[in-house]
């Protein structure tokens, strides 16, 4: 992607993209700004564009990232939308503090990939805003002080 800088993965992305193409777990650490984001992100794209459901209608979320607070979630999903914008990958972002409301018109239209805190994923499960039944890949960001 040299459009974002990368001309070569980084130690990290040499170990988790393989790890997460060929669908296995993975748990991960490494310092801030060695990639970790891209380590993910990427072959859960690719994993979304090769694996399409055949089913018309609205987009079940199949792809979670949850992620501790509000800040990272924004800054995960700018890296998702940014990743996925010449893709027919739908993204949304939903965390506490804003109205839930256009969180769940958003869900309404179908998203393939949600960036949520742990709190406002309850928040939106319990009003039946979100079915997580469909997920076929779960990122735990920052699993740590989650």
């Amino acid at each position: 992607m040299p459009s974002r800088g990368y001309r070569e993965p980084t130690p990290i992305q040499q170990q988790a993209i393989p790890a997460v193409l060929e669908g296995r777990d993975l748990m991960a650490s490494a310092q801030t700004g060695t990639g970790k984001t891209a380590g993910f992100t990427l072959p859960l794209l690719q994993h979304l564009i090769t694996h399409q459901p055949h089913a018309k209608g609205r987009r079940p979320v199949r792809a979670l990232i949850l992620t501790p607070t509000r800040e990272l979630a924004a800054q995960i999903g700018e890296n998702v939308r940014d990743y996925s914008k010449y893709l027919n990958i739908r993204s949304l972002v939903v965390f506490g503090g804003v109205s839930i409301n256009p969180q769940m018109m958003k869900l309404r239209g179908g998203v393939d990939v949600l960036v949520a805190t742990p709190g406002r994923l309850l928040d939106l499960e319990h009003q039946n805003a979100v079915k997580l039944d469909q997920i076929e890949i779960l990122v735990l960001d920052e699993a740590d002080v989650c």
